[in-house]
């Protein structure tokens, strides 16, 4: 049986081309179905310039082409529905509100403390290493962009947040070290290879 592409493991390239100077990329054949692209919706309000081609059905789900370009983006609000919708983004989702203008800010995420950790203790401490403005709340966060350093970060276990910190790199105006990136392995073992394929520059030390 057919299955379309995760859009949770496209997340990571999707903000990587938009953060990154005259990108333009093609991700073919994402599952597309509404409850899983809140983060596609949240990066439209902050101006990505993403594009659906090629709409279609996969084994009776959405999917389609997207087309991701460099985009200059803004800072945004949210909440409510659109977060359970987007709940396993939001490590990569921080990243792409580090490099916009402005502010963005995120409410009714409490499930985020849950998670395989907490992810908003988590996301905090790892951006500030990387002197992003991050301060927490309860049910979230506020994150006001702008240049990302580098530093040694930790994945804490987490292989969405080792991946969210080599995208935060591909940025920063200084390497970026992951300790136990090898978490990544787990659920995306070509992560590296596919970025590279992409022209980043990324090591194993």
């Amino acid at each position: 049986m057919a299955l379309p592409g995760d859009i949770s493991a496209a997340a990571f390239l999707i903000v990587a081309a938009l953060i990154v100077p005259e990108s333009d990329i093609l991700i073919r054949n994402v599952g597309l179905n509404p409850t899983r692209t809140g983060l596609l919706d949240a990066l439209l309000a902050m101006g990505a310039d993403i594009s659906i081609e090629n709409l279609h059905e996969v084994s009776g789900e959405p999917a389609g082409n997207l087309r991701v370009r460099a985009s200059k983006l803004s800072g945004t609000v949210v909440k409510g529905d659109l977060v359970v919708r987007m709940i396993d983004e939001f490590p990569i989702f921080a990243v792409a509100a580090a490099v916009a203008e402005g502010q963005t800010i995120v409410h009714d995420a409490e499930e985020l403390r849950l998670k395989e950790s907490d992810r908003i203790s988590q996301i905090a401490t790892e951006l500030r290493k990387l002197n992003v403005k991050i301060d927490e709340a309860t049910d979230g966060f506020t994150i006001t962009g702008g240049a990302v350093d580098g530093n040694e970060v930790d994945a804490h276990g987490d292989h969405r947040t080792a991946m969210s910190m080599a995208v935060a790199g591909l940025v920063a105006s200084n390497p970026v070290i992951i300790r136990g990136e090898e978490i990544i392995a787990e659920s995306f073992p070509d992560f590296a290879d596919t970025l590279r394929t992409l022209g980043a520059n990324l090591e194993t030390l």
